[in-house]
């Protein structure tokens, strides 16, 4: 075994210095390979973090919405369609929810205008108060303790006192919120008493939700109705959407490093060759050269793919992915600003090698074994 390690070794050490006389080429192979290992791993990365971040928020949603619909549009929800559906067996508690969208002139973007659900504790607000998300103080320039001035539809002007700002870890579900209490909703938005944007359920078994959302459909023929795992599911295919444009759009540089495996797959140049016959006419066996030249192409993707997920998870985790937040994140003016929390997946690790890493490994391998069982004096030649 130990004289294994040291032959393992001493062709390693052969090996670099086979790399160093090819410097340049061997130096621009590794620049393509470390970035397209980097772009790969950077959509990777932000991809599979910003959907955790989206379940751990979702995860005080409730797990039954209830909408009606009208000619196939959302419609608001009269007070006899709670009645109904509150006493469904299985149902723990039945809600009304105030929320609805606002385009704001001045910033020249759209805010959530929503009344705080009765179990949100900590966000109370009285009339004339609100609490704002991340990305309306910044696009506002207000902060905690300041005023927000919004023009109704009606072109009325409200004043609010800002009670609070929503902290930006939550800036991926609160970046354009706007919490304000029943009354001045209402009157916003001039609504009546006695209707709701949606309403919301909640139940006792998670595992009744399927029922309950059948027996409330009976009673109800045209609602519609939106579990939690409906929302998540969503989410999912958002990103998953977003992610595979992201992947498409980086096809060039995928295409680059495709040439560069057909290249060094498609054959050794002039020096190679005769490197290769002098080891042969000097005593080197066709196993030698094979481990010689796989070390090569293990050291050069090995490296790179390091290098390349090194610098993506300091890119997405450090930086906060600034090269690919305006294509996977949304929002079409009010970015959230938050950081992601560093999370690495086994899985997405070994896929990304397998993909970049093998491939050219094996590449290397088949053009070096033509010109090791060749003749070493034909080989010169």
């Amino acid at each position: 075994m130990l004289f294994w390690f040291n032959r393992q070794r001493y062709l390693i050490d052969f090996t670099l210095s086979s790399l160093q006389r090819r410097m340049g080429r061997n130096i621009t192979l590794f620049v393509v390979y470390a970035l397209v290992v980097f772009m790969l791993a950077s959509v990777m990365f932000f991809s599979h973090a910003i959907r955790r971040e989206a379940s751990d928020m979702l995860k005080a949603a409730p797990e039954i919405s209830v909408q009606r619909m009208v000619m196939g549009r959302h419609d608001l929800v009269p007070l006899s369609y709670l009645d109904a559906i509150g006493k469904i067996r299985g149902v723990r508690n039945a809600e009304g929810r105030l929320w609805g969208y606002f385009y704001d002139r001045s910033s020249f973007a759209n805010y959530t205008l929503m009344v705080p659900r009765k179990k949100a504790r900590g966000h109370k607000v009285a009339n004339g108060e609100t609490i704002i998300g991340e990305g309306v103080a910044r696009m506002r320039g207000v902060r905690k303790g300041g005023s927000l001035f919004l023009s109704s539809p009606t072109g009325k002007l409200f004043k609010f006192r800002i009670k609070e700002v929503l902290p930006a870890e939550t800036a991926l579900v609160s970046s354009d919120l706007v919490l304000i209490a029943e009354g001045d909703f209402r009157r916003f938005f001039e609504l009546k008493d006695d209707v709701y944007t949606d309403l919301v359920l909640e139940v006792r078994n998670q595992r009744e939700v399927d029922t309950v959302v059948a027996k409330a459909a009976y009673k109800l023929h045209d609602a519609r109705f939106i579990t939690k795992s409906d929302i998540l599911r969503t989410y999912e295919s958002i990103f998953s959407w977003r992610e595979g444009l992201m992947l498409a759009l980086l096809g060039a540089s995928l295409l680059a490093f495709a040439i560069f495996v057909f290249d060094k797959a498609s054959g050794l140049s002039g020096e190679e060759r005769r490197e290769i016959g002098v080891l042969k006419a000097v005593g080197w066996d066709t196993s030698d050269i094979l481990s010689m030249k796989f070390w090569e192409g293990a050291l050069i993707s090995l490296f790179a793919f390091f290098v390349g997920v090194l610098a993506a998870y300091g890119h997405v985790f450090f930086f906060d992915a600034g090269l690919l937040q305006p294509v996977l994140q949304g929002w079409a003016v009010l970015y959230p600003q938050f950081s992601l929390k560093p999370h690495l997946d086994g899985l997405q690790l070994a896929t990304l090698a397998f993909f970049t890493v093998v491939p050219f490994t094996a590449a290397t391998i088949v053009p070096i074994w033509r010109a090791a069982i060749t003749d070493p004096e034909q080989v010169m030649r």
